[in-house]
């Protein structure tokens, strides 16, 4: 089974999940930590959930450091795999990650959940603020007031204090509707996003 098969189940799994949700966004690629992992799926609404995909072609080497920055990063997590690698999935992540199976059946792929995800504790703000853009920080500096002395300052130091600025919490809801709001992802160089 390829990454491609399995992407497909999943995307129209995720549709259908989220039809009734209106600020549902599904963002395949999506960078974290300043692009040092990307998730293959990731959807963006009242949280940040990411999906990563383990086809038969693939090694589980990348998996350990995909971890530990899906774990700064993202709300919830869910591993989507052939059944080769489940059983060692399992032993690898933290207990918090989701993992569903995914099982060719004949022209169809099936996805049965294995274990349901639960909210990650730990999302570190600066990893979380380094979902934005520079122009979308800087403007969220400025609704704090705390633009003073980093206008001009690289995009590093805005996330810095944007990142020290409010609670995690009250950085997801505004990153969030940040995300969702963009109009053209692909100008980041940021794979499209598509409204459910």
């Amino acid at each position: 089974m390829r990454d491609y098969e399995i992407r497909a189940a999943l995307r129209s799994e995720l549709r259908a999940l989220h039809a009734g949700d209106a600020d549902a966004l599904i963002i395949e690629e999506l960078g974290l930590c300043t692009g040092t992992a990307r998730v293959d799926v990731a959807v963006i609404n009242s949280s940040i959930t990411g999906y990563e995909i383990k086809s038969d072609q693939d090694t589980l080497s990348r998996l350990p450091g995909q971890i530990e920055v899906y774990s700064r990063a993202l709300d919830y997590v869910t591993v989507v795999a052939c059944p080769a690698h489940v059983e060692k999935i399992v032993r690898l992540v933290p207990a918090w990650f989701g993992i569903t199976e995914a099982e060719a059946g004949g022209a169809a792929v099936t996805l049965q959940r294995v274990r349901a995800g639960r909210k990650n504790a730990s999302v570190e703000p600066y990893a979380l603020v380094q979902l934005l853009w520079r122009d979308e920080a800087l403007s969220l500096l400025r609704e704090f007031g705390l633009e003073r002395g980093v206008k001009s300052k690289p995009r590093a130091a805005i996330l810095r204090r944007l990142a020290g600025a409010r609670s995690v919490e009250e950085l997801g809801r505004r990153v969030r509707h940040q995300l969702r709001s963009r109009a053209d992802w692909r100008t980041s160089g940021q794979a499209a996003g598509s409204q459910v």
